[in-house]
């Protein structure tokens, strides 16, 4: 694929977030598009498929399947992205699927870690800037930098 596909701008940002190499980064950039598209992060979660359905009634909220009717690409390529985080647990993405594998199970982690990875998308597609990893941040503001 890296020689019929010439890395673009989108898809070397998209390498920055963890568990993307050039494959899934690439799959991403192009099924994407333009990201102006989506109002806002959650949008373009929910497109992907990463969005779990919520029935509400009477002050309960219950959370069910994701969607079928999405981007089978997208929800694909977030899978297997949340999948090699769950595996090498990148550092505040694999504490988000550990925290979240306890309580509930597997599945569930590897939608949320997911969702994660779709929001953050549409943060470094819309202010062109690389992932920037939050315990980093963290540290960088404490250390003064």
């Amino acid at each position: 694929m890296e020689e019929v596909l010439a890395p673009s701008r989108e898809a070397e940002l998209l390498m920055t977030l963890p568990g993307l190499g050039f494959i899934l980064a690439t799959v991403i950039a192009l099924e994407v598009g333009d990201v102006r598209r989506f109002p806002g992060p959650e949008h373009l979660a929910s497109y992907a498929g990463m969005v779990p359905r919520v029935q509400q009634s009477g002050g309960k909220v219950r959370y069910g399947k994701t969607r079928e009717d999405v981007n089978r690409y997208l929800k694909w390529a977030y899978s297997e992205a949340a999948n090699v985080i769950a595996r090498y647990a990148f550092r505040h993405v694999g504490q988000l699927y550990a925290r979240i594998r306890e309580r509930k199970d597997h599945q569930k982690a590897i939608g949320a870690v997911g969702r994660h990875l779709a929001e953050a998308t549409w943060w470094v597609l819309h202010t062109r800037r690389p992932y920037q990893d939050l315990a980093i941040c963290r540290l960088g503001r404490v250390m003064g930098a």
